[in-house]
């Protein structure tokens, strides 16, 4: 780059899930798009690696080859807890696959970060955003400062999308802050060589004990397929044992407590102990401002009922991209910004009543009597764990459903949206 001023229709800070989903759906309508990743692929994240049918759809959606060797498929999720065992095949719909997928985030995030690039999306890694710029005039952001090859850039475009996940600097250098009401949860997991790489169900402990406290969250055992399995925890803060948890201590002896042959040990590990924070539930708002979009995780979309981000990280990028097509095609500024705003009122009428069901359920589960009892009563029951299932993994038809899918979506209706 000889020039340090470049200009796009739109910049994508982050080339994670949403990111890539935003830049792909971008470019796939002819926009100029600048996708910007601070680090250079492959690099990890901090992940269950699981997919659940929702994401799967969206994955489908952008044309990505879910075909390829490099999947791992599976047909449900199993569930322990209260001593009883659970297998729960995913839901038979017309909205959603019946299958889930299992990947790991350094190949994941790589091929969905080329897949925009193919589409036209101008993708550079090793670009670290370093702030926002914006017009003093109108209090806009209009590009953002960047490090590349040892150079200072400035690029420049109308609108600009913070998908830089959780800690989001570029949200927080524009003065939005995480709404402390929300939930938050931490994730710790680590890689083992073992036997149960090749499961067809991803695993779900919902019993997580430090000493004699039951904690709020679950635990995980999803195989890769490539002879290893994802190994981990996620808590929720709605505990007050959150704050004095050991994350890495309690997944160390909750992996002694499985069989040997599981292989869970210190001498089968293939990676470090790893943790993460999980922003959930809408926690950061609003999703538009001045010029800015938040999608994924520097918006808060992670699922409080199961931890999952994947699917609203893909999703909001999808959305995210149509608004601003339409957007940048009105002929006045005041045109544009009532398309704009489009965006944050579609959000909160698509997850917004679900993530307040999900906040009202993960409040009751911080109390461990509440979580005990759900663990011995719910899961001997298959017909409620499969209205369960569906409740925690938001798969349900939205027309011509089920009985427990026009459940699930009345009691979304009449939630007031996060």
């Amino acid at each position: 780059m000889t020039d340090s001023t470049r200009h796009a229709d739109v910049i994508v800070v982050g080339a994670g899930p949403a990111g890539s989903s935003t830049a792909y759906w971008l470019a796939q309508a002819g926009l100029d798009v600048f996708l910007l990743e601070k680090a250079t692929f492959p690099r990890d994240k901090i992940c269950g690696d699981g997919l659940t049918p929702r994401a799967v759809r969206a994955l489908i959606g952008m044309g990505v080859d879910i075909n390829d060797p490099g999947w791992g498929r599976n047909k449900g999720l199993r569930i322990y807890g209260g001593g009883v065992k659970v297998e729960l095949p995913w839901p038979e719909l017309a909205s959603f696959p019946d299958f889930g997928l299992v990947r790991k985030r350094t190949d994941l995030d790589q091929l969905l970060a080329e897949h925009a690039a193919k589409a036209g999306a101008q993708l550079l890694q090793g670009c670290n955003v370093t702030g926002p710029i914006v017009d003093e005039r109108t209090d806009r952001i209009t590009g953002v400062t960047a490090e590349y090859e040892g150079e200072e850039l400035e690029f420049h475009a109308p609108l600009v999308v913070a998908a830089d996940g959780n800690s989001t600097r570029l949200s927080l250098a524009m003065g939005l802050r995480r709404r402390e009401d929300r939930p938050m949860g931490v994730a710790v997991r680590r890689y083992f060589q073992t036997p149960r790489h090749d499961d067809d169900y991803m695993e779900a402990w919902l019993e997580l004990w430090d000493g004699q406290r039951l904690l709020p969250g679950y635990g995980w055992v999803f195989g890769v397929g490539d002879g290893t399995s994802n190994v981990g925890l996620g808590l929720l803060n709605t505990s007050k044992a959150f704050q004095s948890v050991d994350y890495r201590g309690m997944l160390k002896s909750w992996c002694a407590q499985m069989p040997e042959d599981w292989q869970f040990d210190e001498e089968h590990a293939t990676s470090k102990i790893r943790g993460a924070a999980l922003p959930m539930g809408f926690n950061r708002q609003p999703h538009y401002t001045r010029g800015m979009l938040l999608v994924g995780d520097a918006g808060g979309m992670i699922n409080p009922f199961n931890g999952e981000g994947i699917d609203y990280a893909l999703e909001s990028g999808r959305l995210a991209a149509d608004i601003m097509v339409q957007a940048l095609a009105r002929r006045t500024p005041a045109q544009r910004e009532r398309t704009l705003y489009e965006y944050p009122r579609i959000l909160k009428d698509d997850h917004g009543g679900y993530f307040t069901l999900a906040r009202v359920f993960v409040q009751a589960i911080g109390d461990p009597r509440v979580m005990k009892f759900l663990t011995a009563h719910g899961l001997p029951h298959p017909t409620l764990m499969r209205f369960t299932l569906k409740l925690l993994a938001n798969l349900t038809d939205p027309k011509g459903g089920d009985a427990m899918d026009r459940v699930i979506n009345a009691m979304q209706k009449v939630a007031p949206a996060a």
